[in-house]
């Protein structure tokens, strides 16, 4: 498992190099600026690109948005504080894996790092009320549209879905199911794969939308 980290904050930057090498977890480059985070995503290829939103010559949010064609590989972990909740929107809509606030405790940025490094996405209930209240009531098509989404679902499907909607982890959502972790993921992939969804977030405001 390999990270790139960025962040305009050379403190931050080696605070979170310590936290994931003392648990095992290489850093494969750390940049200070969104253009470097991007080369340094395109030389290493790592599992994981660890970005704060607030970078010069290059935000985060764009280094997001060109992930995909710079390494499809690399999925984008968003490190975010409280102040930033317009921008966590727009990196939920431009794909973000997960994200992981900055006064998050250590065992949680690793947590976090872990599991979108293999393929799950990372979202804290604190992260996923702070995007959904951002939302403003949906109008009527919209609500339609995710109600006729959610409803190609099989029942167990939508439990799992709401589980989402409720910020839960993998873990978290096999305790409440009585599922394995395992079984958890695939439907959790399946779910993202028949309601279009990039990430869990946007899963998340879809439940919400076609609850009304």
């Amino acid at each position: 498992m390999r990270v790139v980290i960025a962040d305009d904050e050379p403190l931050v930057v080696e605070g979170v190099r310590t936290v994931l090498e003392a648990a095992g977890v290489e850093v494969a480059a750390t940049a200070h600026n969104g253009h470097d985070a991007l080369a340094a995503v395109e030389r290493h290829r790592p599992e994981v690109a660890l970005l704060d939103l607030h970078m010069p010559r290059m935000g985060g949010l764009e280094v997001v948005e060109r992930l995909g064609a710079v390494a499809p590989g690399t999925r984008a972990l968003v490190l975010t504080s409280f102040g930033d909740q317009a921008n966590v929107l727009a990196a939920v809509e431009r794909g973000a894996a997960g994200f992981v606030l900055k006064t998050c405790a250590p065992e949680e940025l690793v947590t976090a790092v872990r599991a979108v490094a293999t393929g799950e996405a990372y979202l804290s209930p604190v992260v996923t009320r702070m995007v959904l209240g951002l939302v403003a009531p949906e109008s009527a098509p919209r609500r339609r549209d995710a109600v006729e989404r959610v409803a190609k679902l099989a029942a167990r499907e939508r439990e799992v879905l709401e589980l989402v909607a409720e910020g839960l982890s993998n873990a978290e959502i096999a305790g409440r199911a009585h599922m394995s972790e395992a079984t958890v993921k695939t439907y959790v992939s399946r779910v993202l794969a028949k309601l279009g969804c990039a990430n869990r977030v946007q899963a998340a405001m879809l439940a919400r939308d076609a609850r009304g």
